[in-house]
């Protein structure tokens, strides 16, 4: 366990609660933060993924507990809460990273699996920080880090859902980043491009009844391109989830975080290009690396289709 003088005794910071800790990035910030000394709390719905976490803990003598967590119930979120104050006391950092992707075209998406995005991905966030901002607020000291993506800012054919709902969260962290300024919380928002982790699975999977039909789809070049350009970008991706953690650990140890902490060279060439290029010239170059520059876009066959998002499945 790392002992440098500047971990939480800097800025008083002892407790932390990780949504989403049991596998990808969670999980990664939520080890890294234990090894720095934090205490940890890390909070998830698979209980087999809990207990394995739980078991690395206990192998490294991390003090790293976990906790059931499902953001999307009220009842969940307080007990969860409610254990991890009863266990170590209030909680000093919430870090905000449960999060589910669903990828399809918007005339096709079923209300329902918006709700179900958004839910995750917004009310979550919201459930967890308004149980948690009282006890700072009194206090006078706490952080919120809210796990976004470049997603929040630029948006693709298909991910329509998940950046409607990262774009939400933009704004949300923005308006609280000035709400709770006077009490002395600091409101910070994490903004990675792609690294690889289950989340591609998981977000296939949630996908699926949209990307097996797609060859049948009037949309289905839109969905070809996507997914060929998706399997290109994450085999491309070189950014690692202890890489992303690190970030997390710097916004939170910082005496005055930045609003904005961008992860993955993607991320920056990305909003770099959005401020430099039109919003034409960036659906052009969009269209042109999704195979839709042409008049008329092939249409492949639906095995083809199919092939590729099982490789999509398997991506990890």
């Amino acid at each position: 366990m790392s002992s440098s003088t500047n971990g939480p005794a800097k800025n008083q910071f002892k407790n932390i609660f990780v949504t989403g800790a049991t596998d990808g990035l969670g999980r990664a910030i939520a080890i890294m933060l234990a090894k720095e000394g934090f205490r940890v709390f890390a909070a998830g719905r698979d209980a087999q993924k809990r207990a394995a976490l739980e078991q690395f803990a206990e192998e490294h003598e991390l003090p790293l507990e976990t906790l059931p967590l499902d953001v999307t119930r009220d009842d969940s979120v307080s007990a969860a809460v409610a254990e991890a104050e009863r266990r170590a006391g209030p909680i000093d950092v919430l870090v905000n990273n449960a999060g589910i992707a669903i990828a399809a075209v918007m005339e096709e998406i079923s209300i329902a699996d918006l709700r179900k995005q958004f839910d995750t991905n917004i009310f979550g966030v919201i459930r967890v920080t308004q149980r948690v901002l009282p006890g700072m607020r009194e206090r006078r000291l706490g952080r919120i880090v809210n796990m976004s993506s470049i997603a929040g800012h630029v948006s693709n054919p298909l991910m329509g859902p998940y950046s409607a709902s990262k774009h939400a969260l933009e704004a949300i962290s923005d308006a609280m980043r000035l709400e709770v300024a006077s009490f002395g919380i600091r409101v910070v928002l994490i903004e990675p491009g792609i690294i690889p982790t289950n989340i591609n699975r998981a977000g296939a999977e949630l996908s699926s009844q949209y990307l097996t039909n797609a060859a049948e789809s009037p949309y289905a070049p839109v969905y070809f391109g996507f997914l060929r350009m998706w399997q290109k970008r994450v085999a491309a991706a070189k950014t690692t989830p202890e890489e992303c953690a690190r970030v997390v650990l710097e916004a939170i140890r910082a005496e005055s975080p930045r609003a904005r902490y961008r992860v993955t060279r993607e991320a920056k060439i990305t909003m770099a290009m959005r401020w430099l290029l039109s919003d034409r010239q960036l659906d052009r170059l969009t269209l042109r690396m999704l195979g839709l520059d042409g008049e008329a876009a092939a249409v492949p066959e639906q095995a083809q289709i199919q092939e590729q998002l099982q490789e999509m499945i398997r991506t990890r």
